[in-house]
């Protein structure tokens, strides 16, 4: 069913122009590590691995070995980048921007020119929240697209229909390591809120799927 659902999106996207490579951001997270062992069962392209250390936590280092540890039992190519914060701004805002440039620069080296992310049909719920929070009018409601032009690349996230559950399920039927980045819990930021705040909305019927159907609609 995943597969099927990751094959759609990227048919959606790619429609009979297939690429030979495609790029995959993974953290070492449930939804990036899902998203790269789903590209690789695809196999309609080569897959080409980046992970990006921020250097904010010891932990990091140890997240990214599952990722690498992934990749050289699949035979894949993995680089790892580092970011620096230079301590200028919001340090989520700042750690996600850099994290992009980063990522384009290694894709244009590499000859790359799609790269896809593990964004999740969660996620996209959380964003809506946080952008109805600040009052955002009908297109910034629209949240986040299965594909996007930016940095010179196309952005792919294919796995916008899929819940968070589904991805770590597929995890766990497939012996796969992941780990749960402890900032996720973090109530300081503004995603962390949102995504506490589904257990109040849901039994409203401001479920994770409404939620998405109305970012859609």
């Amino acid at each position: 069913m995943l597969l099927t659902q990751l094959s759609d999106a990227l048919e959606r996207a790619f429609g009979a122009d297939i690429p030979e490579r495609i790029g995959v951001a993974v953290s070492g997270g449930g939804d990036s590590m899902a998203l790269l062992d789903l590209l690789r069962q695809w196999g309609r392209a080569e897959v080409a691995v980046v992970s990006v250390n921020h250097g904010l936590r010891p932990e990091a280092s140890d997240e990214l070995a599952l990722v690498a540890d992934y990749a050289a039992q699949h035979d894949l190519k993995h680089d790892v980048l580092q970011w620096k914060w230079n301590g200028v701004g919001n340090l989520q805002n700042a750690a996600r921007d850099g994290r992009r440039q980063a990522i384009a620069a290694w894709a244009k080296g590499h000859g790359l020119h799609h790269v896809a992310l593990g964004h999740t049909q969660d996620d996209q719920a959380e964003t809506f929240l946080m952008r109805l929070s600040r009052g955002s009018g009908v297109e910034g409601l629209t949240c986040m697209s299965e594909v996007r032009a930016r940095d010179g690349l196309t952005w792919l996230r294919p796995l916008l229909e899929v819940t968070r559950g589904d991805l770590r399920q597929h995890l766990r039927e497939n012996n796969i390591f992941w780990a749960d980045d402890p900032s996720n819990e973090d109530t300081r930021f503004d995603r962390v809120k949102a995504r506490r705040m589904f257990e109040t909305l849901a039994p409203l019927g401001l479920t994770v799927d409404r939620l998405t159907q109305t970012a859609d609609h």
